[in-house]
């Protein structure tokens, strides 16, 4: 059996953050928070929370990673503070979920785009079908597309480290072009004044019928609107889960962190003001045109399209489409190399599949990215992975909370231990990101209990699956 080789550079571990952050969520989620804020100004605010929320918690994790420069990342950094049973529940809920519910996710937008091309992948088009439970040509490819990628990664690092560096040099690059020409074609179009000047605007927080502000109210529904932000900024800490693959990974790793998450927060807050540039935040459900239904009630929610068309005008969709697939088909690339590298981590302590620990003689697991793929094709074909998303989001934002007070923790426990890179701004930083993410927490599990409650029944079932797991570790699970 082969062993694991350091062979990303300080690029690749770039790449691979922002890589694995920029999906589909960018050219999506503002329309929703746009309808639960009401106001651009208070959609920007979310933008700018969630990218400082995210660079508070990289930079934290860049001194675990600087300290643990292994394969598993933050399964390793909870197991050292906390032990196996909380680690575990973590790789649990990433394996049953996280990981594998957004590569599912992905895949399917990657194929709802494809569908733009060749109209073949549609989800009206369904190739079987059993009682309530059928199988679309979208869903096939977006099966396809994990299954191809997954085949790509077995074959080596290198082939996992191209397409990376391809695909979101690209993505990177077009992105900033399209947000270039929304500068230069929105800056004489008046909307963006007479967007920002628009006060928060939801009865369903106000609780009345003239929308009236009041602090509690916007705090509810920044909560809220935050989830769509959060979730377009998330698996920026997959790039620790691959961190035994990393040249100098105490130096580049936190590097990478910090360098990846600038890059695109700086994105994401700049294509959000050429959305606001480009087209009316409020229209109306039943408008028949672009500027008639405004941001708030884009077709499909497809934000990016809409902006794009006083660009490009008809052929914005086709455009917007294209960079979607290539966002798309960049970014699971990205969290299929890493996320396999957890579960062989698991593995390796006895705590999953033992086969997913081999490493084959391309020196990658090979096991665990097949069984990755497997459960997200899984979730691909069920249909269920957008509900477990909304689950699980919350989870996510609860292990960050918990893998950064092990930051605390080892602090005071292991003072003497090496720490390559320390915290910045330690302590304030790592508190205040526990302060501000425990409080989206509360306010979800206030305003939307019961994905929140979902969100920590998967969890809780880990803990069972853990003592399984831990009897029989002697045994040969295969």
């Amino acid at each position: 059996m082969s062993e694991l080789k350091r062979s990303l550079n300080l690029f690749d571990t770039i790449m691979l953050v922002s890589g694995s952050m920029i999906g589909s969520g960018i050219f999506i989620v503002t329309a929703d928070m746009t309808r639960v804020l009401g106001s651009p100004f208070w959609v920007l605010m979310c933008w700018i929370i969630s990218g400082v929320i995210t660079l508070f918690a990289a930079l934290s994790y860049g001194e675990l990673a600087g300290m643990m420069p292994n394969a598993g990342g933050q399964f390793i950094y909870l197991k050292r503070a906390y032990g196996k049973l909380t680690s575990f529940v973590y790789g649990w809920t990433v394996f049953t979920v996280i990981q594998t519910g957004v590569i599912a996710a992905v895949a399917v937008a990657f194929a709802r785009y494809t569908g733009v091309f060749i109209p073949f992948f549609d989800e009206t088009h369904k190739v079987l079908t059993l009682a309530n439970f059928s199988v679309s040509t979208t869903q096939l490819l977006g099966v396809a597309s994990i299954v191809f990628l997954t085949y790509l990664n077995t074959l080596g690092i290198n082939n996992g480290k191209i397409i990376q560096r391809i695909f979101t040099s690209t993505k990177i690059l077009a992105l900033f072009g399209l947000i270039l020409l929304g500068f230069i074609v929105g800056y004489k179009s008046g909307y963006w004044q007479a967007n920002i000047r628009l006060p928060f605007n939801n009865s369903s927080f106000t609780g009345d019928n003239d929308f009236s502000f009041t602090t509690t109210a916007l705090l509810s529904a920044l909560g809220v609107a935050l989830i769509g932000s959060l979730f377009s900024s998330d698996a920026w800490n997959n790039v620790t889960f691959i961190a035994g693959e990393i040249k100098q990974p105490q130096k580049n790793i936190p590097l990478g962190l910090l360098i990846g998450v600038l890059i695109v927060t700086l994105l994401y807050i700049l294509a959000n003001v050429a959305y606001f540039m480009l087209l009316p935040a409020l229209g109306s459900p039943e408008g028949q045109t672009v500027l008639e239904r405004g941001i708030a009630y884009a077709q499909n929610d497809r934000v990016g399209s809409a902006a794009m068309f006083p660009v490009f005008g008809e052929i914005a969709s086709s455009i917007m489409a294209l960079l979607i697939m290539i966002s798309t088909f960049g970014c699971n690339n990205g969290l299929i190399l890493s996320g396999a590298r957890l579960f062989q981590a698991m593995a390796n302590e006895g705590l999953f599949f033992k086969s997913a620990a081999y490493v084959n003689k391309y020196a990658v697991p090979s096991k665990a990215l097949w069984l990755q793929a497997f459960w997200a094709s899984v979730l691909c074909l069920s249909g269920s992975y957008g509900s477990l998303l909304d689950y699980c989001t919350f989870a996510s934002l609860v292990f960050y909370i918990v893998t950064i007070s092990a930051l605390f923790y080892l602090r005071k426990t292991e003072p003497d231990a090496p720490r390559p890179y320390k915290a910045f701004g330690y302590p304030l930083i790592p508190a205040l990101y526990i302060l501000l993410a425990g409080a989206i927490c509360i306010d979800l599990l206030i305003f939307k209990p019961t994905n929140t409650f979902l969100g920590l029944s998967i969890m809780a079932l880990g803990i069972p699956v853990y003592y399984f797991f831990n009897k029989n570790k002697n045994a040969p699970l295969s």
